[in-house]
C-alpha cells in the first residue's frame, strides 16, 4: 500500500511540474519534471518489486525472491544518474549561451513548486516509516529519493524566483539562476545515485553488511556448547539474511549435544537479524581436553565401545588399561586387529612413551532367555545383609535377583550406602562385596551391585 500510494504521489507531482515546464519554459523546472517522470517510474518498479519480492521461495527460486528489490533499486539508480547528465549538459549550453534562455517565471510556478514540495515530505515521511517497519530496500530508495526531492524542488524554486526577480527589476544575471539551480539539482540527483548504487551493487555482489559478521561470530563463540566459530558467512536477499555457520564443538559430544548446540546457534543469530541459517558442526579436541577424553574420542572415531578406563604413571610411562566390546562372533585375530589398532591410534595421541593394555570382551548383542533362582537369591540376600555388622559403610542388600543364563549364572542386587561417600570408594566396596560374595559361592559367574544411597533405596 505504501508503494501504490508513491505511484499515486509521483502521478501528482509529474502532472503539476510538467504542466509547469509547458507554462514558463525552465530548466530548472524542466530537470524537475525530468526528475519526477524518473521517480514515477522507480515508483511503478518498487511497487511491483516488493510484490514480487514477498512471494514466498519456489522450486525455482529456492533462496526467495528478495533481490528483485536489489534489482529495482539498480534500474532506478541507473535513470537517476541518466537524468543528471542530461540537466548538466543542458545547464552548460544555457549558461554559455548555445541554448535560449528564455522563461516565464510567475508568483503561480513558485506556489505550485511549494505545493509538489509539501507533497514530497508528506510521501518521503510515509515511506520512511513503512521502510523501517517491514526492512526494504526499494521502500528505503523510494523514501531517499523523495526526501532529496524537496532540497532539489528548493533549488529549482530559489532558481524561478531569482528569473522572476530578474525579470521584474531588469536584473539580467538573475535570469542564469534557473541554470545554475538546474546544475544544483544534477548535483543532488548523482549525490543520491552514487549513494544507492553503492548500497544495491554490494546487495547484489553479496556484500557482508559492516560488522554484522562481527556480532554474529561473536554470539556463535558465546553460544553454550560450542568451542569456537571457525567460519560465518552473510549475505542479504531482500527483508531476509542468509548466515552459514561452521561451527566446532567438543570431539566426545553426542550426536543429540552437537545437535542441541547448532539449534542452540540458530536461536542466538535469529535474535540477532531475522535469518536462514545453516549450521555445519565439526569435532575438534579441546585444548585442555583429558586424556580419557581423548580414548574415548578415538574410540567412538573407530565405532568401537569401551568401558573399564584407567590411566597412571609407570616408569616415566603413561600406562592405559581398558576394556574393549567386540562383535561376539569375532575371531581372537579379527579382534586383536582391532585391538591393536586402536592402542596405535592411542599412543600416536598421548605419546610414543605411553603404553596400553586392552582386554577384549564379547559387546552384548542378543538378548537371551533366563530362569529366576529364587532359593539362591534369598541366599545371597541373607549373606550380604550379614555382612552389615562387618563394614559400616553397608546399610543393607535388597532386590537380590539370581538368573541362570545360557549355563551362567548371574547376580544382581542393590545395597544401601551413606550418600556422602565418594564414588570412588564406593567403587571400591562394591568390588569388594563381589569377591566375598564369589568367594562365598563360587559358583556365581557374574554379580552387579548397584549402589545408591539409603534415603533413595
Amino acid at each position: 500500500m505504501a508503494a501504490l500510494g508513491s505511484v499515486g504521489s509521483a502521478v501528482v507531482l509529474v502532472s503539476l511540474k510538467v504542466f509547469l515546464v509547458a507554462v514558463t519554459g525552465s530548466l530548472g523546472i524542466l530537470s524537475e519534471a525530468l526528475h519526477s517522470i524518473l521517480d514515477l517510474v522507480a515508483a511503478v518498479i518498487t511497487y511491483l518489486s516488493v510484490r514480487v519480492a514477498d512471494k514466498p521461495a519456489d522450486a525455482q527460486h529456492l533462496y526467495g525472491h528478495g533481490k528483485v528489490e536489489s534489482f529495482s533499486a539498480f534500474v532506478e539508480t541507473a535513470l537517476l544518474l541518466f537524468t543528471a547528465v542530461y540537466i548538466i549538459w543542458e545547464a552548460i549550453q544555457r549558461l554559455i549561451g548555445r541554448a535560449p534562455m528564455a522563461i516565464r517565471p510567475s508568483p503561480m510556478a513558485i506556489g505550485i513548486l511549494l505545493l509538489a514540495m509539501g507533497i514530497d515530505v508528506v510521501r518521503s515521511r510515509a515511506l520512511s516509516r513503512v521502510a523501517k517497519k517491514y526492512p526494504s530496500e526499494a521502500l528505503q530508495a523510494d523514501a531517499l529519493h523523495f526526501s532529496t526531492d524537496v532540497w532539489s524542488t528548493f533549488v529549482v524554486v530559489l532558481g524561478i524566483t531569482g528569473a522572476w526577480l530578474g525579470q521584474k527589476f531588469g536584473i539580467a544575471w538573475l535570469g542564469m539562476m534557473d541554470a545554475i539551480a538546474a546544475l544544483a539539482v544534477a548535483g543532488v540527483i548523482i549525490w543520491i545515485g552514487s549513494r544507492l548504487g553503492k548500497q544495491t551493487v554490494d546487495v547484489l555482489l553479496d556484500v557482508a553488511p559492516s560488522g554484522l559478521r562481527e556480532q554474529i561470530a561473536n554470539a556463535v563463540d558465546e553460544t553454550e556448547g560450542v568451542l569456537q566459530s571457525e567460519r560465518v558467512r552473510v549475505r542479504r536477499a531482500g527483508q531476509r539474511y542468509f548466515v552459514d555457520v561452521t561451527i566446532s564443538v567438543p570431539r566426545t559430544a553426542s550426536l543429540e549435544q552437537a545437535h542441541a548446540a547448532s539449534d542452540a546457534v540458530e536461536r542466538r543469530i535469529g535474535e540477532i537479524v531475522p535469518a536462514d541459517v545453516v549450521v555445519h558442526v565439526e569435532p575438534r579436541a579441546r585444548t585442555d581436553e583429558p586424556v580419557f577424553d581423548t580414548i574415548r574420542a578415538i574410540a567412538q572415531r573407530r565405532g568401537l565401545a569401551v568401558h573399564e578406563l584407567s590411566a597412571h604413571q609407570y616408569d616415566g610411562s603413561l600406562f592405559i588399561e581398558l576394556h574393549l566390546e567386540v562383535d561376539e562372533r569375532s575371531s581372537l585375530r579379527d579382534a586383536h586387529r582391532e585391538a591393536t589398532a586402536l592402542e596405535e591410534e592411542i599412543q600416536r595421541e598421548t605419546g610414543s612413551r605411553t603404553r596400553v593394555n586392552i582386554h577384549i570382551e564379547p559387546l552384548g548383542a542378543r538378548i537371551s532367555s533366563a530362569e529366576e533362582m529364587k532359593e539362591l537369591s534369598r541366599a545371597v540376600q541373607e549373606f550380604l545383609n550379614a555382612l552389615v555388622a562387618e563394614y559400616p559403610q553397608l546399610i543393607d542388600c535388597h532386590e537380590v535377583h539370581v538368573r541362570s543364563v545360557e549355563h551362567r549364572i548371574l547376580v544382581s542386587c542393590h545395597c544401601a550406602m551413606d550418600g556422602n561417600l565418594p564414588i570412588t570408594e564406593v567403587h571400591d566396596f562394591t568390588l569388594l562385596l563381589e569377591n566375598r560374595v564369589k568367594e562365598h559361592f563360587p559358583h556365581i559367574y557374574r554379580l552387579t551391585i548397584h549402589p545408591e544411597p539409603v534415603e533413595e533405596s
